[in-house]
């Protein structure tokens, strides 16, 4: 007999009329790994908002049934108090204060007041040996990467005596060796009894650790599948996602390369803060007419401070080298002088650097490029809602109208809008920097054929990624990277996984 630690019955949730999510229903089992599937806006992470209490009882309808007894969370703490913890994609860390003080925030080891330090890191040391994290307690959350950043939202929640540990997209922002690590964590808390539900697009990772998967669709759940008694696989995942086979994660596509377009030659940066420390060295690139390029490389590599010091020395100082266009060297040292000159980039950190949250969709798209929407220096509104809503039917952006706030997006939306913003500039040669990052298959799908429409355009594309299928479902060459050089270029047809990373780990000079 199962024993269901929590179940959600008939959950419905409406923002502005429009029901995000309609009748819901999930069980989970005590102790186990329980996934939660679906399009980016299918409703998983309200659903999860619920659960934990960001969304309280009255602001949306049904039951919620911890270990039998039903709850009314008003607040985030009356969940916790009840063991349920949630780590969402957006890490909730502050960067100049310590591991140990981050542990414990809002849940201080104090009396009368007044926090005791002692207790604190000898605490945190405890947590920190769980979850695998070997850095000193006072280290400041701003000096360690982001995996590590992850495993201390993992003992902040162990520190609440958690009993349901939700993770939102965990190995999102992660390289494989942090992924790996992370997965391996999930099953070591199986065995101790704690219930995890993950919300992942990574099906391989669900297929992984996972013992049951709920999928959902357009608000509504659709089925819940077990791995043992169900023939689960990651296409009848995705079809369950999207409502249809999806039978080839990357559209065909009949290359029709011209001849060298944009060109790198023994590029140098120095690291913008720490003087003296180089951080890419002599490179050399090139990316033809009609061309998809990748960049392959481990965390750490250069990859993207690459793309952002040739877009207008967006990192970096001291850059040198020469930078060529159809043969004709130019110069952008300046953001301006990069768009004046065809080139633009798309930042791997959408909601930080790639979108003004607060603004709607219109005024988003049209912000790169202003002067083409104005009059004697005056927005003509009319204009750039035009162009708001061709990019929005083009792009097939899920949206009331182009007057949403981007904020109220979901994350494969707002990628939409980001990749609109700068497709708006009219760019020869775009660099997309992890473009699908946290995204769902089926909105995965609609960037490629995006990325390949450019492309027969005679337009260059530029693809960095963590994920190696990625660029090899895309790519015509890939480059590889590690700690700072480009360690070799490989044309599709010679490319495998293995061989990726055997060159984006090799020693520099081997």
């Amino acid at each position: 007999m199962s024993d269901h630690i929590l179940e959600m019955r008939n959950i419905t949730k409406e923002f502005f009329g429009v029901k995000a999510l309609d009748n819901v229903n999930l069980r989970v089992e005590r102790g186990e790994i329980h996934a939660i599937c679906g399009e980016n806006g299918a409703g998983k992470s309200t659903l999860m908002k619920v659960l934990s209490g960001v969304y309280p009882k009255g602001e949306y309808t049904g039951e919620i049934v911890v270990e039998g007894e039903v709850q009314d969370f008003e607040k985030i703490r009356d969940s916790e108090n009840k063991g349920i913890v949630i780590i969402h994609q957006e890490l909730a860390l502050i960067p100049e204060l310590s591991i140990a003080e981050n542990i414990f925030l809002g849940n201080e080891n104090a009396s009368k007041g007044v926090v005791d330090y002692d207790t604190t890191i000898k605490k945190a040391r405890g947590l920190m040996d769980i979850v695998g994290l070997e850095e000193e307690p006072k280290t400041k959350i701003k000096e360690i990467g982001v995996g590590k950043q992850q495993l201390v939202e993992i003992a902040k929640a162990i520190s609440k005596d958690v009993k349901i540990l939700i993770l939102d997209e965990p190995t999102a922002a992660l390289n494989e060796d942090d992924s790996e690590n992370l997965l391996n964590l999930l099953l070591e808390f199986k065995k101790q009894g704690i219930t995890c539900i993950i919300i992942s697009h990574k099906l391989n990772e669900v297929m992984a650790v996972s013992d049951n998967i709920t999928i959902i669709r357009d608000g509504q759940s659709i089925t819940t599948m077990n791995k043992e008694k169900d023939q689960v696989t990651e296409n009848s995942i995705i079809k369950g996602m999207v409502g249809r086979e999806l039978d080839n994660r990357y559209p065909e596509r009949t290359p029709e390369i011209g001849e060298t377009y944009f060109e790198i030659e023994n590029w140098n940066v120095f690291h913008p803060t720490q003087e003296g420390r180089q951080i890419i060295h002599n490179a050399n690139f090139h990316i033809k007419k009609g061309e998809i390029v990748g960049i392959a490389g481990l965390m750490g590599s250069g990859r993207t401070e690459f793309a952002m010091s040739i877009f207008g020395g967006a990192y970096g100082k001291h850059i040198t080298g020469t930078m060529k266009k159809d043969g004709i060297e130019i110069s952008a040292k300046t953001i301006k002088e990069a768009i004046a000159n065809g080139l633009a980039y798309v930042t791997e950190d959408r909601k930080g650097n790639g979108l003004v949250l607060i603004q709607d969709i219109n005024h988003n798209i049209s912000m790169a490029n202003l002067k083409k929407v104005s009059k004697n220096g005056v927005v003509d509104e009319d204009s750039e809602i035009k162009v708001a809503e061709d990019f929005k039917n083009k792009m097939r952006i899920k949206s009331n109208d182009v007057f949403q706030t981007v904020n109220n997006l979901s994350g494969g939306n707002q990628q939409k809008v980001v990749i609109a913003k700068w497709m708006f500039t009219d760019p020869d040669i775009l660099f997309l920097d992890e473009p699908t990052r946290g995204i769902d298959v089926g909105a995965k799908y609609e960037i490629y054929l995006i990325i390949q429409e450019m492309v027969k355009q005679g337009k260059s594309v530029c693809i960095i990624s963590s994920e190696l299928p990625e660029l090899l479902g895309m790519c015509d060459r890939i480059y590889t990277m590690n700690d700072g050089h480009f360690t070799n270029v490989i044309p599709i047809a010679e490319a495998t996984q293995e061989i990726l990373m055997e060159n984006m780990t090799k020693e520099v000079g081997e």
